[in-house]
């Protein structure tokens, strides 16, 4: 394993570390949310203000930005210097300034006929339509910040620094967090006080970067110019990422257009066992995909394409190898992780049920999900971006067709179904098309058949051990030892790299309770 893979792989748990504090904090945040403002009116009027600023954050902030800035800023930086990459972030964040206020400024004087459109159904209810309309106002400029945090993710990233950025989220959570009791302990409107608290976290995630950038030698101070050749590259990149994001925004809108047409509690099961399955996703399938691309983009930009295939290597190697038995666990304790989760009050065991079997037709497509976002990371740090994007609208249509054909006998599981095999079309055309613009194969034959049967060593396992109640609980962590041990005596590299990262992680800590 070359030093690049390993470098990435203390990357990602770092990005992994952060994410699930993140995703832990974004639970109580659900909790906490749901206790100071519940479901009435004015909760209605907030989700829909929040959810437009988060649209356009999926679409243009995390993902496309980030993606496209980090393999121009890295090429600049290789070829021309450490001062002109500079002028060229500082140049962007101009162009991002002045573009993302105009679009604020037309957001703020059209905010009703906006909401007229995304909630005409709230105009039966005059307080709640304008109540909506005026957090959509306070909620918006958040748009600004978080893409800002974005530009400050790739400057970071292609310094190797992961950290801050990757907590930035939690920044979000807490200032939530913090409105939400605020608004309900002080007698205050709950709604607003979260929609000025969308906009502290705005401003906190932002804040957070800069003694960060400042350490690594960024000046935001210095040369800068409208007509920067590199922002223009960047603008020519992000085009075909932020139409790829809005395909993905499209795939889920119409897999819950015709979930629709199914019975009723479809939309929920499919919700429900789509977060589970989004869990490790966020937490693993990211963090690699994201230490990944700019030591990608780095030697792609230095020309070192032998380093390039052995990094990129890893990074696949390593996702496969936690995805797989990932996706094992939750098809063997699909019923009872739903069960712990969610069976009360109006939740019943057929809920459980039909959630679960959604959950495992989710799960089976989870490790090529996961495969996709270091492929989407390679062809990015290679400045291709328009092949992932024709590939995901192939993989739209094929979703939707299949989608139709199988719900007919199958419901709302054949929805389901049919994401993890449109996701498996994907994962197989993007490593056909990369193999053949490297020339070589990036994925050892050996390595697979051994994680898949380990994996499936481990789902057959939970699945048998799942009536052990409740000591299937008890015995998750002794499958996951029993998991890398196993790869360890198989003489798996990436069992040993996971293995080593802890072990460094124990040291270092020891040493420093020590001094």
């Amino acid at each position: 394993m070359n030093k690049h893979g390993k470098n990435i792989a203390k990357k990602a748990a770092v990005v992994a570390g952060a994410t699930l504090i993140s995703r832990l904090l974004g639970f109580v945040r659900d909790v906490i949310v749901a206790f100071a403002l519940g479901a009435g009116m004015f909760a209605d009027a907030f989700f829909v203000a929040f959810r437009i600023p988060n649209l356009l954050r999926r679409l243009f902030g995390e993902g496309s930005l980030t993606m496209a800035f980090i393999p121009v800023f890295s090429r600049i930086m290789e070829e021309e210097g450490e001062e002109a990459a500079q002028a060229m972030a500082r140049s962007a964040m101009i162009w991002l300034c002045v573009i993302l206020g105009c679009i604020t400024l037309l957001v703020e004087l059209s905010a009703g006929p906006l909401t007229m459109i995304i909630a005409p159904g709230f105009l039966d209810n005059s307080v709640q339509f304008q109540a909506t309309v005026e957090l959509i106002r306070i909620c918006f400029p958040y748009v600004i910040f978080i893409c800002g945090v974005a530009l400050c993710m790739g400057i970071l990233n292609a310094r190797d620094h992961f950290l801050s950025p990757a907590l930035a989220p939690v920044v979000l959570n807490i200032s939530l967090i913090g409105a939400a009791l605020i608004g309900y302990f002080f007698g205050l409107n709950v709604a607003y006080s979260m929609a000025y608290g969308v906009l502290a976290g705005g401003v906190g995630q932002l804040l957070l970067q800069q003694p960060f950038l400042f350490s690594s030698g960024f000046r935001w101070k210095g040369g800068w110019s409208w007509r920067n050749q590199g922002v223009a590259r960047m603008g020519m990149l992000m085009l075909p990422t932020v139409f790829g994001a809005a395909v993905y925004q499209i795939n889920i809108l119409l897999g819950t257009l015709l979930a629709s047409y199914l019975p009723v509690g479809s939309v929920s099961y499919l919700y429900y066992a789509d977060r589970l399955v989004q869990f490790p996703l966020g937490v693993f399938g990211i963090a690699v995909s994201t230490a990944a691309l700019p030591s990608l983009a780095k030697l792609a930009a230095r020309g070192e394409m032998e380093e390039f295939d052995g990094a990129l290597s890893v990074s696949l190697a390593l996702t496969l190898f936690i995805a797989l038995p990932s996706a094992a666990g939750l098809i063997g304790l699909a019923n009872p992780v739903i069960g712990l989760l969610f069976e009360r009050g109006a939740f019943s065991a057929e809920a459980v049920s039909a959630t679960a079997q959604a959950l495992v037709a989710y799960s089976i497509g989870l490790p090529f999900i996961a495969l996709a976002r270091p492929l989407v990371a390679g062809f990015y740090a290679l400045e291709d971006t328009r092949t992932p994007v024709r590939v995901a609208v192939l993989c739209l249509l094929s979703n939707v067709g299949l989608g139709i054909f199988l719900m007919q006998s199958l419901a709302h599981v054949g929805l389901a179904l049919a994401v993890s095999l449109s996701s498996f079309l994907n994962f197989i055309c993007l490593y056909v098309l990369l193999v053949q613009k490297r020339g070589r194969g990036l994925i050892g034959l050996g390595m697979v058949v051994k994680s898949v049967m380990l994996s499936l060593i481990v789902g057959v396992g939970a699945f048998l051990t799942a009536v052990w109640h409740p000591w299937w609980l008890a015995l998750i962590p002794f499958w996951c030892v029993f998991y890398i041990g196993a790869g360890h005596m198989l003489g798996m590299q990436e069992a040993r790299l996971l293995t080593g990262l802890v072990a460094t992680r124990i040291r270092r800590r020891k040493k420093v309770r020590e001094g």
